[in-house]
């Protein structure tokens, strides 16, 4: 990736809250055997409008689902990139939701800003082309946002874009993944899924289930989730269920070659966690995945060549082996109906703070996801 790291910005050139990085997952429908042969060209959508009115059955005309009914299919058309934020900026899936609902053109829009907003930022740690920012007003807080930006200087936006959906791959790459899958889809370019992952010792491990949604506007992508009840399957005894308030990434084309992802995300990881491990998320874990991140994505094209180079449902959503769910089966997650976790007497151990497992020199203890 590139030397220089910049700061946010309106032009192209989820470590998760209390280092846990669960908040942000990319999901992808896994293969459910050999897919169809690819098109000529990626299935693309319009906009968010287009492709949430696009079910296996004719969608419901709720207030919940937000949609406007547009034949699905059409080519990405440029999304016209607003100027940076001069205020720190809220994100309508996030907060304050009390329906679920699949995001639409603004939400993808508020997003963006937020994610290159420049006021209301501290920078925590910037070095070797990565940087990672935490919100300003809320430095004192366990409930913080984090945002995490690198750029990639030989890996085009497409493959970043790849990577992050393929959820085989990720099984790869990801030694933090204990369990992942999709359980259904929502529309062609939304769906659910769950996700574990391993946080850093003596730290409890996480689960959640989000409502995922992913939209290419020309050149550029943004995949973001938030946190959903579903009734199959409730939190489990031996993981502690988090809170995905609004996680996401922006993935800004540089060039033909090279690219920038922002990483945003607000996550509540459902625990008094200690400082320490706020400080570690923002400082250490999430610079550490990022890398991991980029090294996966170098070796992406060649992998994807042996295993069902032409399966990309994120791009043909008539692979998508997935069924099709109601948004009446889901609810909103909210932070305050789960049982709350105390970690705070938890203490960083002496192999942690001398590197050791999971320290400078392994890549065990990190995932962006």
């Amino acid at each position: 990736h590139c030397s220089s790291p910049q700061g946010p910005r309106a032009a192209p050139g989820r470590p998760g809250s209390g280092g846990s990085g669960g908040g942000g997952r990319a999901r992808t429908p896994a293969p459910a055997g050999p897919g169809r042969e690819a098109r000529t060209g990626p299935r693309k959508v319009a906009s968010a409008s287009a492709a949430a009115s696009t079910l296996s059955e004719p969608p419901r005309r709720t207030q919940e689902s937000r949609t406007r009914t547009r034949a699905p299919g059409l080519p990405t058309l440029p999304m016209e990139k607003p100027a940076a934020s001069t205020e720190p900026q809220g994100s309508r899936p996030a907060l304050g939701r009390e329906s679920v609902q699949v995001p639409d053109d603004q939400d993808f829009r508020s997003f963006r800003s937020e994610c290159e907003a420049e006021v209301g930022w501290n920078l925590t740690y910037s070095k070797a082309g990565v940087s990672v920012w935490v919100q300003a007003v809320e430095m004192d807080r366990t409930l913080h946002k984090i945002k995490c930006r690198m750029e990639c200087c030989d890996v085009p936006a497409e493959t970043l874009y790849d990577v992050l959906h393929d959820i085989e791959y990720r099984k790869k790459w990801d030694s933090n993944v204990i369990e992942t899958f999709d359980i259904a889809r929502l529309t062609v370019n939304a769906d659910v899924g769950y996700y574990s992952w391993r946080c850093p010792k003596p730290l409890k491990n996480r689960d959640v289930i989000t409502l995922r949604s992913w939209l290419p506007m020309g050149a550029d992508y943004i995949i973001m989730n938030y946190s959903v009840k579903h009734p199959k399957y409730p939190p489990r005894k031996d993981l502690v269920r988090a809170v995905s308030i609004q996680t996401g990434y922006l993935i800004q084309s540089t060039g033909p070659k090279s690219c920038v992802i922002t990483y945003l995300a607000q996550v509540d990881p459902k625990g008094s966690l200690p400082k320490w491990v706020v400080n570690k998320s923002s400082q250490f874990l999430a610079p550490k995945a990022m890398k991991k991140m980029y090294k996966a994505c170098i070796k992406y094209p060649e992998w994807k060549q042996k295993h069902q180079p032409h399966f990309k449902p994120w791009l043909h959503p008539e692979q998508s082996p997935l069924p099709s769910l109601a948004l009446s089966e889901l609810s909103v997650q909210h932070a305050d109906s789960l049982e709350n976790i105390d970690e705070s007497a938890v203490t960083e151990s002496r192999e942690e703070r001398a590197g050791g497992a999971g320290g400078e020199g392994s890549d065990d203890d990190t995932s962006l996801t």
